[in-house]
């Protein structure tokens, strides 16, 4: 049951903000005064046509341009203030942000996974959604579209989309200039051009330059990370030869230098489910009851212990030498051409953009070097993306009929490279983690051999560890002394190569059955095909030389010699597949589609019920760690293709309920919707401390198989299903309010609540066949979704009032995001819940008559409200315990969590010239 302190916290920002937001205007080419009236209608292209939001049968936020400028929005993060059923996030790459809309989104940083909520640009679908995350310079509109997509056009999506439309060029001369500082060295410079350049041909050229300094301080490097460094420049032309033709041209270009991203150890003050992490002066010998061997090891290592105790202070731990530094290339162009034709119109986008990001990393997030991404310009993800759509619609049968056929086709061509290697400190620090987790933590020293002392590795030599084999005991005390060497060493160059086509048709038809009633009516078929490869580069001879040694010896030594030879080959980092390559296939189709049936009750309000079915497509995990445990050896060419298998996933599938209501009339306006979507073959990704892991998710409708009911039992199993009662494994279902008043012509108050309970079934399987879930996931059945809050409400007011009659107008805005606690990882452990909290921005300023100019003085996150955004397993970070390694929220947890932490409170004053 929820909190009282939850729900009131909901009641008094529902109360004080009026009630739900997500302020939107007409979006035609009007002044921000003559936006404000309440005569407007709200035009947005949701379905393919210009209509009236009131008027279109789908959940749609819709936010202009004055509402995005008034929260501060430089990219699709800044919508989370503005939309409820939105949340925007980034880890530890912003290449791969992720966007989820009513609890759902693609999760991590794995390319391989195509958004569950693409990004569109001008009509052209953007790679992946953390594309997003650039600058977007001057916009007219954004529209948040909830639930599958698909029969419009573009690509197809299970859980809703963001479209973003640029301002057009003009025909009329004119201009925009802008200059922003703000605390952290915040300087932004922006400005456009526009007008003709002939009778029917227009330009415009918008530009940014943004710096600012990191909110986190990495004091051993003489840093900070999470800066901003960025350009973005982008022309367009605007050709109109005759008043059916239309030809739009626009060519954009981004370039970012910054470091990104930093994470901080959680500590037990922010989240006490982390438990005790042991009086860390206390010299370990042995492992104390209630203590963490790895808190000790990389405090003996270096680390300043305080780190696991900083709260949210953004003082971080790097290693000296190690960097954050990455550069990031965007730029491509498009082509819109719109033809009446008399008896339809015919649309057309054709665009072709280039992404690239490169991105070093110390990648352990402490100051012990375990692991770490060097700076390197032959490691990066890079995208090649061709994209054709072609539209035709019109009507029939004296207007009862609006039809609408397209075609869209896309070819993706994905390379991923990557350095990932271990530290100069990883081999110590793996002798040191195996030495103090168990039976030889008597022996235990930070500065002998093998991390042993003396006693030790006589007692090992001996045969006396070992139940008297001093063959046992050789075999042990040599693969302690070989993990102890392993330092600077791993991936070479690992390149993943995935080439990926797509191609659909579509219909979406909307027929008139009375003057008051229609039915909608939309089916796309989509075929996709995927060709994947890789090469293997990798100087890890210490791996290979474990695994001869000691495979032998499994039988005997058991889990020892298994650790030696995991944390030797952590992530599959092994020389044997040195000049290895593999490669594999996967083809799909599926038919997809929709129906809604509408009623127009009086003019003012429309009534809705809808069926939609989504389509995500499947692929492949670009992370060689999936294909095999480390602790048997490849088998060299042949067993690595044997494996690619591994590495696939198959396609996600939703069925999707909603209805709705949407009332508008003069000043006011209310939308509603309750939904219900069942996802089958939910794609999952998550890090386990180790290894990234992307699998299905299933529900099963009968008894599972060897495993446990997961509501009461703890232990890893989950258990199987049979096949044919395979079913949906994740729900979402809930109800969106939102709503806007202008009392006055000069006051716009806005609002939204979202309550969405997304959660797993009870009983999950891994895949379509039934198979058991990773052990690493046994926290999942019945729980909800990570970043997944059940509760969330937005607010906005704006007052813009006249100063007397000097023509000066005052601008004062505030809006607020109340989120209830969520958990941010996507394994579920408990140590990852992030609180209630709420955040809220404000602008106030005075704008010069016709607002030619203005002064505003502005804040985000005001209040400076600490939170993160996603907590992980710091890598390699899990101890050993006296207890077997269970759930954390239970005795003998021993893993460390680490979290990337949201932006703190930011402010500044922005002067902005309109000529």
């Amino acid at each position: 049951m929820r909190s009282y302190t939850s729900l009131r916290a909901l009641a008094l920002l529902g109360a004080g903000m009026a009630f739900l937001p997500t302020a939107a205007f007409a979006q035609d080419e009007a002044t921000a005064e003559e936006e404000l009236q309440p005569e407007n209608v709200i035009i947005v292209t949701a379905q393919g046509r210009q209509q009236a939001l009131a008027d279109v049968p789908v959940a749609i936020s819709a936010i202009n341009s004055e509402t995005l400028i008034n929260s501060g929005a430089n990219d699709i993060r800044q919508l989370n203030q503005v939309a409820p059923s939105l949340l925007v996030s980034s880890t530890g790459s912003e290449a791969n942000g992720s966007a989820r809309i009513r609890g759902i989104g693609t999760v991590g940083d794995n390319p391989g996974l195509e958004s569950s909520v693409p990004v569109f640009i001008d009509g052209v679908y953007r790679s992946r959604s953390g594309i997003g995350l650039n600058e977007l310079g001057e916009i007219d509109r954004v529209e948040v579209q909830r639930g599958p997509q698909g029969t419009l056009g573009g690509r197809n999506s299970s859980a809703g989309l963001i479209s973003i439309f640029s301002k057009k060029p003009e025909f009329t001369f004119g201009g925009t200039a802008e200059a922003t500082y703000g605390n952290y060295d915040f300087f932004r410079l922006g400005g456009s051009i526009t007008g003709p350049l002939a009778e029917n041909l227009a330009a415009r050229v918008d530009g940014i330059y943004v710096k600012r300094d990191g909110f986190y301080t990495d004091a051993a490097n003489n840093t900070d990370i999470n800066d901003r460094d960025r350009v973005f420049v982008r022309g367009q032309l605007l050709f109109e030869p005759t008043d059916a033709l239309s030809i739009r041209l626009i060519a954009d270009y981004t370039y970012r230098d910054e470091k990104c991203c930093a994470a901080t150890y959680i500590d037990p003050a922010i989240n006490p489910a982390i438990g005790n992490l042991n009086n860390p002066s206390t010299p370990l010998t042995p492992l104390q009851t209630n203590g963490n061997n790895i808190i000790n090891v990389l405090r003996d290592l270096g680390q300043n212990i305080g780190a696991f105790s900083q709260g949210y202070s953004r003082a971080v731990s790097v290693t000296p030498g190690r960097s954050y530094a990455g550069i990031t290339k965007d730029y491509g162009f498009s082509g819109q051409i719109d033809y009446d034709l008399g008896w339809g119109t015919l649309t057309s986008i054709t665009a072709y953009r280039e992404y690239r990001s490169g991105q070093a990393g110390d990648v352990d997030y402490g100051t012990v070097d375990i692991l770490y991404r060097a700076e390197s310009d032959q490691a990066y993800r890079q995208f090649h993306t061709f994209t054709q759509e072609v539209r035709l619609q019109g009507e029939a049968f004296d207007g009862k009929l609006d039809w609408l056929v397209g075609g869209f086709f896309a070819n993706e061509k994905l390379t991923v490279r990557d350095n990932l290697r271990f530290g100069n400190q990883y081999g110590r620090f793996a002798a040191c983690r195996i030495v103090s987790g168990g039976g030889l933590a008597p022996f235990y020293s930070p500065t002998g051999q093998g991390c042993l002392n003396a006693t030790g590795r006589g007692v090992i030599a001996s045969g006396a560890a070992t139940g008297g084999s001093a063959t046992l005991g050789a075999a042990l005390l040599g693969g302690i002394d070989r993990l102890d060497t392993l330092n600077n060493l791993g991936s070479t160059i690992d390149q993943y190569k995935q080439d990926g086509t797509n191609w659909a048709v579509f219909t979406h038809n909307i027929i008139d059955i009375t003057d008051r009633l229609s039915l909608t009516v939309g089916l796309r078929y989509t075929k996709d095909q995927k060709d994947f490869s890789a090469l293997f580069g990798n100087d890890n001879t210490v791996c290979t030389a474990q695994q001869a040694a000691l495979v032998p010896f499994l039988p005997t030594l058991g889990a020892t010699a298994g650790g030696l030879i995991g944390l030797a080959c952590q992530g599959n980092s092994t020389a044997e597949l040195n000049g290895v390559s593999i490669n594999d296939d996967r083809n799909e189709d599926e038919w997809t589609g929709t129906g809604i049936l509408s009623w127009k009750a009086t003019d003012d309000l429309l009534v809705y019920a809808s069926y939609a079915r989504g389509y995500k497509a499947g692929g492949f995990n670009l992370d060689r760690s999936a294909l095999k445990s480390p602790t048997l050896p490849f088998g060299g060419q042949a067993g690595a293709q044997a494996l690619v298998a591994n590495l696939q996933f198959d396609p996600e599938l939703v069925d999707s309920y909603e209805l709705g209501l949407k009332y508008a009339t003069g000043p006011f306006s209310l939308s509603m919707a309750a939904f219900r979507s069942d996802f089958s073959n939910f794609q999952l990704n998550t890090f386990n401390g180790t290894v990234f892991l992307v699998q299905n998710v299933n529900g099963c409708k009968g008894d599972l198989v060897g495993g446990p009911s997961a509501d009461t039992d703890t232990s890893a199993a989950t258990g199987a299903c049979a096949a044919g009662d395979v079913s949906y494994g994740v729900r979402t279902q809930g109800i969106e309010i939102e709503t806007q008043i202008n009392p006055t012509a000069d006051l716009n108050i806005a609002g939204g609540v979202t309550y969405a309970r997304t959660r797993y079934v009870d009983d999950l399987v891994g895949n379509s066949a039934g198979a058991p879930l990773d052990p690493a996931l046994r926290k999942l059945p019945g729980d909800n979704l990570s970043n997944a809050p059940e509760w969330v409400a937005t607010g906005s007011i704006t007052w813009t009032p006249e100063i007397g009659s000097s023509g000066l107008t005052g601008l004062f805005y505030f809006d607020g995001r109340y989120t209830e606690g969520f958990n941010t990882g996507s394994d579920l452990f408990p140590q990852k819940q992030q609180e209630s909290f709420a955040l809220f921005n404000a602008r106030i300023g005075i704008r010069g008559p016709d607002l030619k100019w203005s002064l505003e003085f502005w804040g985000q996150n005001i209040f400076d409200k600490d939170y993160a955004q996603v907590a992980f397993n710091t890598p390699f970070q899990a101890g050993a315990s006296t207890a077997p390694f269970v759930d954390p929220a239970f005795p003998g947890g021993r893993q460390i969590f680490s979290h990337f932490l949201a932006e703190p409170r930011v402010y500044g004053v922005t002067a902005r010239f309109n000529f």
